[in-house]
């Protein structure tokens, strides 16, 4: 079973997450809202993944991305964004983000990501 860090600054997006995850068979390890916190559990927890927001307060998911990977090469850490955020997405993915997915979630979509990323 894979372990997951849901990171999101709103709690409702953090549960529609979790919702997803753990009816498909994922362990939520844990839930930040903000980077400065998902990096800290990230260390903590060591996740098999993370879903990573990109607009949040104190750190952004950009800068948390960058934080994690100088800690783990090998993270793998999906970005959520809202539409039209595709500029801060490729920045995300130049930063070490392996895919996203987009807000309002797809359940398949958000599957289909995590899955990737794991194997």
């Amino acid at each position: 079973m894979a372990k997951v860090l849901i990171v999101d600054d709103a709690a409702f997006m953090r549960m529609m997450i979790k919702d997803i995850l753990e009816k498909n068979g994922f362990e939520v390890v844990g839930e930040a809202s903000n980077g400065i916190k998902a990096v800290e559990m990230y260390k903590k927890e060591r996740p098999d993944v993370v879903t990573m927001d990109i607009t949040m307060p104190d750190m952004d998911g950009i800068e948390a991305v960058k934080n994690i990977r100088q800690f783990d090469s090998s993270a793998k850490i999906i970005m959520c964004s809202a539409m039209g955020q595709q500029t801060m997405v490729m920045d995300a993915m130049r930063a070490g983000a392996r895919d996203f997915i987009v807000k309002p979630f797809q359940v398949d979509r958000v599957l289909e990501a995590l899955k990737k990323a794991i194997d």
